[in-house]
């Protein structure tokens, strides 16, 4: 009989490596680059770049006049972890589920600390074509936007198999 890995285990795993890979990034971003800075990988659509974002996805709530955002941020991701570690505790046991909680968790907490240690996130990795540029991001926003995509589509599952499969 196969035995299924502590789901504890799987979402601090994950997040524990997106949270690695989300610093070290960052890190050596902030070691080469100046701020407001950066150089051409793929001509025409993708730059590394360094750029401090105050505010939330997509630059919402972006300035630096206001420190409150700092305070609501905290507390989203506080509430987010809370809300990840009883799904997690509630929910049954899918890998894929706790993967991809475990992706936000790690992504949350990247980001978090960036907040916690300089009040900003750092993003660098800056997609475009033409003049449409994507609000730069970071490792964590993938880890989070990944784990979002993934835990949606297997509580979907688990909703439609619950019903019935209506």
């Amino acid at each position: 009989m196969k035995r299924a890995v502590n789901r504890h285990i799987v979402v601090f795993s994950v997040a524990l490596v997106w949270l690695a890979l989300d610093q070290l990034t960052k890190a050596a971003i902030t070691a080469r680059l100046a701020v407001g800075s950066g150089f051409s990988v793929i001509d025409g659509c993708f730059n590394i770049v360094h750029v401090l974002n105050r505010g939330a996805a997509f630059g919402f709530l972006n300035s630096a006049e206001t420190d409150w955002q700092f305070w609501l941020f905290l507390a989203a991701a506080l509430l987010v972890a809370g809300v990840i570690v009883h799904i997690a505790r509630t929910s049954p046991y899918s890998c894929a589920l706790f993967v991809g909680l475990g992706s936000i968790l790690g992504g949350a907490a990247g980001n978090l600390i960036d907040r916690v240690r300089s009040r900003a996130v750092t993003d660098f990795l800056d997609v475009y074509w033409g003049q449409w540029h994507w609000p730069a991001f970071n490792v964590a926003d993938i880890a989070i936007c990944l784990g979002v995509l993934l835990a949606g589509v297997v509580l979907l599952r688990q909703g439609r198999e619950d019903d019935g499969g209506k």
